[in-house]
């Protein structure tokens, strides 16, 4: 297993072929990131905006999700258990992770906690926030890690129902090329 770096204080993506858009990142230590995304996916612009609590483990605790006319809050109790507003969310049982349609950075989550060797697969179902409307659905993802690129950067066959893609992550765990969604906008940046 190889231990990821790390995280910057900030990064970017720029959304690609399937939307046009961008997104941006910044986090706190030990362990909030915030950021902003905004993009027009098939003639529908959205823009959202986030705040999520992990635990040293990379296990999500806690999101805010917010777009122009909405907000949904998730708490999680970190062994599975969760609520949206408030209310208990049993169609999310076991999941550990947030993901949102919008955000390039959330596939970190259960990169993270996986810790996977070359080889090996787990599924790693999350907590699905829907861009335009904020819906929380469950999704049904799997990562399995492959060899790294000739760069050294970690990848992973991802699929999330009938959706597959070849996933690239930098030395601090953050997807670098997420094909037909984003890349990542400029090198890794400096620690501030």
């Amino acid at each position: 297993m190889h231990a990821f770096a790390e995280p910057p204080a900030h990064a970017a993506w720029r959304h690609c072929d399937s939307r046009e858009g961008f997104e941006v990142l910044f986090i706190s230590p030990r362990w909030r990131a915030e950021g902003s995304t905004s993009a027009l996916d098939e003639g529908v612009p959205w823009a959202v905006r986030y705040a999520i609590d992990v635990s040293p483990e990379w296990i999500t605790r806690a999101a805010r999700v917010a777009n122009l006319t909405a907000e949904v809050t998730l708490s999680a109790d970190g062994a599975g258990r969760w609520t949206v507003d408030g209310e208990r969310a049993p169609h999310l049982d076991g999941v550990l992770d947030v993901d949102l349609e919008s955000s390039a950075f959330t596939n970190a989550f259960p990169v993270h906690r996986l810790g996977l060797a070359v080889g090996e697969a787990a599924d790693a179902p999350a907590a699905w926030v829907r861009a335009e409307t904020l819906a929380v659905e469950r999704l049904e993802q799997r990562y399995e890690r492959l060899d790294d690129d000739d760069q050294g950067r970690q990848r992973f066959h991802y699929t999330a129902g009938d959706f597959e893609s070849l996933l690239v992550f930098d030395a601090s765990g953050f997807v670098v090329d997420y094909p037909g969604i984003a890349r990542r906008s400029g090198g890794e940046p400096r620690r501030s």
